[in-house]
């Protein structure tokens, strides 16, 4: 995994606007009228309802969709007490994964009160802002006393994450670890190394899930907890073993399962080799476990481990279950998060890993085929099912358990709307990440002299995204990254001009004109393109020196697409190729084609055009629902573009009768599903909502997305090119270095994808 460095991390906060999280306004402001009705007078309505019925404020406020991420700082992460005001970038990461994975708002407050009380008081005084409390990061003892009080007190969900988000997540997974081991949990004998807040919530769940109290030992940094230690506190009492031993090593022999939620290398492998046959060893420390992975896995072959690092199979991530779990509580504006709904969860999260793992996920860590068994016992954190999983489970759990004040009948619709919810572009961008991390390839930099351009190529090679390799002067591209105080360390750089490449520009030159001598390429000609870097490159991926190439910064993409075409090909099945941009909005996420390479197509390229985003669409894991863009409707204009997309509609119609396609349409209709469906009720995207945009034209596609970025109404991942025979890629003279990176890591998942293809 690439290295978390200072600088890099403090950039991150500081750069741009501070922090992680802003406020966005939900309603139009644009008019007086507008700003009368969102403050004075027009406020004054939805306020007196609220003051006749409470629960109003559910329909005319933001409280059902806000959860406050508390925290009094007093144990941040591994850092300990460090005070509520260093706590506060915690707190804003824990908002923007609660809005990131489950659409969840919030807003991150840190009080500066040790006093359990105090704490509670000021909890209790803000708590009609929110329809949910996460408390985060507070020492026990005083966590419990702060949880206990506060869930009596208030009537909306309360919950520290910190003592059950783990409790939950590894709850699944020991149920499953057991499944696979063949043990009954209330058989089991289990050991717990740490008796803070997380190890005695787990323990106690533990114990709902069906482990018997009599069989728990747990050991906290004086030793076992047994009944001869006198510097108990009541919530280790209920702990005490009366077993006759005092280490952790006594305590292992025999054990069937050992949860870790201490600190590192406490664990041996002769205390995992004294454990009973097929172990579970659950070793949650963070950031290094109790004991080293490949450690524990060559101590005992039958054992199943998992641990808190995102790098080693079986990740305890609590990810995997406060967002949805908050997310089902306030759709059924439940009062509390009490033991059947965490108990729901649990249940969900284990039955989803061993349902069919879908080709995103599988792509997202590698491409091997995930199935569930000893290295996948629990979801991975970017399953996109989850949220449709978990989330209703808790919300049917409120409800059965009394504690919802709304039903939900609907559960098909339901799940849909939580489909809806959130965008595809992040998730997409963070699984194609992991995945180009655990296997990342060799990417030409065609032009490393330009800043963004090299800046990307390190960002990408310190991230684990690639393998550089940098065309151009070695001493150039050394002083512009001394310059920059960019180290290339580790990254190869081709001066492919130069006398040592002759060779290879010989070889690549014999091959090319092999390949296009009956099109007038000579070997002389062909020898002269080698001096340009998007031969060359382009070259070395057609070659096999190379997985994949991007350019774009300083050559006009024309010419690029023309050489692409020379050296690596169209795509069996395909005239044409082309390239989409993926745009997220508050509206929904979008994929537009063609944005890049056909500037005014006929419709035998739109035909192309439009079977290429599908094939795309399908490998993202995403149903088609495809609207052919014109500025008229259904023939209305019988010349033109309209006329040539009219044409490109039908044909696909009559090749694919079961796909969702239709136009030529106005993009108002397109994404207007109630204004489409009442003016055109024929239409094949009847009752769809449209997810891609096909254009009459480059003009109108190129203007389109640009448009939407600039006004701040979306974000982009691309140029993604479709239809090459390898993965060329594009970027242009605008792209910042990020922009770079994503393209980057889009390639590398081209050339994973292409390298099991060739295989094949």
């Amino acid at each position: 995994m690439a290295k978390v460095t200072r600088e890099a991390a403090l950039l991150y906060h500081s750069q741009g606007r501070p922090g992680k999280i802003e406020v966005v306004p939900t309603k139009p402001y644009s008019t007086q009228m507008d700003l009368s009705l969102a403050y004075s007078p027009g406020v004054a309505e939805p306020c007196l309802e609220i003051e006749k019925d409470a629960q109003t404020a559910y329909e005319y406020t933001s409280k059902g969709n806000l959860v406050a991420v508390i925290s009094n700082g007093t144990a941040v992460l591994g850092l300990g007490d460090i005070g509520a005001l260093a706590g506060k970038p915690v707190m804003e990461g824990k908002g923007l994964l609660f809005k990131i994975f489950a659409g969840i708002d919030v807003f991150d407050i840190e009080v500066d009160e040790k006093d359990p009380e105090k704490f509670i008081q000021a909890v209790k005084a803000i708590a009609p802002t929110f329809g949910g409390i996460n408390l985060e990061d507070i020492k026990a003892p005083e966590c419990f006393e702060i949880e206990n009080r506060l869930k009596a007190e208030l009537n909306i969900p309360v919950m520290h994450d910190d003592q059950h988000g783990t409790a939950i997540i590894s709850g699944a997974g020991l149920l499953n670890a057991l499944e696979i081991q063949k043990k009954k949990i209330e058989d089991i004998r289990l050991v717990v190394n740490g008796a803070g807040a997380s190890a005695i919530s787990c323990t106690k769940l533990y114990i709902m899930l069906g482990v018997k109290r009599e069989n728990v030992v747990m050991v906290d940094s004086k030793g076992v907890i047994n009944s001869k230690r006198t510097d108990l506190n009541e919530s280790k009492k209920q702990f005490v073993t009366t077993r006759d031993i005092s280490t952790l090593a006594e305590a292992m022999k025999g054990a069937d399962v050992f949860l870790g939620l201490s600190r590192a290398d406490v664990l041996t492998p002769e205390m995992v080799q004294s454990m009973n046959a097929r172990p579970i060893v659950f070793a949650l420390a963070n950031p290094n476990p109790e004991i080293a992975y490949e450690k524990a896995k060559a101590s005992r072959p039958d054992l199943i481990f998992a641990t808190g690092r995102s790098d080693y199979p079986n990740q305890i991530n609590n990810v995997l279950g406060f967002p949805y779990i908050f997310r089902g509580a306030l759709d059924v504006r439940a009062t509390c998060i009490n033991e059947e709904m965490k108990l729901a969860a649990v249940y969900a999260i284990a039955e989803l890993a061993k349902k069919r793992v879908p080709d995103v996920v599988n792509a997202a860590y590698g491409l091997d085929k995930i199935s569930f068994g000893p290295e996948y016992i629990i979801p991975k954190a970017l399953d996109p099912r989850l949220l449709s999983t978990v989330a209703p489970a808790v919300a049917k759990a409120a409800i059965e358990s009394g504690v919802a004040r709304i039903r939900i009948d609907d559960w098909v619709a339901y799940q849909d709307k939580l489909e809806a919810l959130m965008g595809y572009d992040n998730k997409m961008l963070r699984s194609f990440t992991d995945m180009a991390k655990q296997s990342p390839k060799r990417v030409v930099f065609a032009e490393a002299n330009h800043v963004n351009m090299l800046s990307a190529a390190v960002t990408a090679y310190q991230e684990g995204i690639c393998y550089p390799i940098l065309l151009g002067n070695p001493d150039y591209i050394k002083n512009l990254a001394d310059q920059m105080g960019l180290s290339l360390e580790g990254i190869e750089i081709v001066a492919l001009r130069s006398s040592e490449e002759a060779g290879r520009r010989r070889h690549y030159a014999r091959i090319l004109s092999q390949k296009r001598q009956r099109e007038g390429i000579t070997p002389d000609e062909a020898y002269e393109k080698m001096y340009d870097r998007n031969y060359f490159g382009m070259m070395m991926v057609e070659c096999g020196d190379a997985d994949a190439f991007i350019t774009g910064t300083y050559t006009k993409y024309t010419e690029t697409i023309q050489i692409a075409k020379d050296v690596i090909g169209i795509r069996q099945g395909h005239s044409h190729f082309g390239a989409m941009h993926i745009i997220t909005t508050p509206k929904g996420t979008y994929f537009l084609a063609d944005t890049l390479i056909n500037r005014h197509p006929n419709t035998e390229t739109l035909i192309d055009i439009a079977k290429l985003a599908q094939e795309t669409l399908l490998f993202f894991a995403q149903e088609p629902k495809i609207a052919m863009l014109s500025y008229s409707n259904f023939g209305a204009d019988r010349v033109g573009s309209p006329a040539l997309v009219h044409e490109a509609v039908a044909a696909m119609q009559r090749e694919y009768p079961d796909l969702a396609i239709d136009g030529e349409m106005q993009v108002h209709f397109a994404l207007n599903k109630e204004l489409r469906d009442r003016t055109f009720p024929f239409s094949r995207l009847a009752g769809k909502d449209v997810n891609t945009l096909i254009f009459p034209n480059l003009s109108s596609a190129n203007s389109a997305y640009k448009l939407l970025l600039e006004m701040g109404v979306g974000n982009s991942i691309g140029p993604i090119q479709m239809g090459l025979n390898k993965p060329i890629h594009f970027t242009d003279i605008e792209s910042s270095p990020r922009d770079i990176v994503n393209l980057t890591t889009v390639a590398v998942v081209d050339a994973i994808v292409q390298a099991k293809i060739d295989n094949k």
